[in-house]
């Protein structure tokens, strides 16, 4: 997908949200801001597991993407 090539997504996001395609489609689904708003979560993680965390929140798995909606 040519969101992971965008240069203001984190190398982090970007990899966790490769090995994650459900969130991956949310992710691409959602607006601008929204997508803004993950990044900006992104930048503030501190481990993989907080990574993985917030990318699989965008599948569904933590009820994160109802929060988006």
């Amino acid at each position: 997908m040519s969101l992971l090539n965008d240069d203001g997504i984190p190398l982090g996001l970007g990899m966790a949200l490769a090995q994650n395609m459900d969130a991956m489609r949310t992710f691409s689904s959602m607006s601008e801001s929204a997508r803004q708003d993950v990044i900006d979560r992104s930048r503030h993680v501190q481990s993989k597991q907080e990574m993985e965390n917030l990318v699989n929140g965008l599948s569904g798995e933590s009820g994160y993407s109802e929060k988006l909606s």
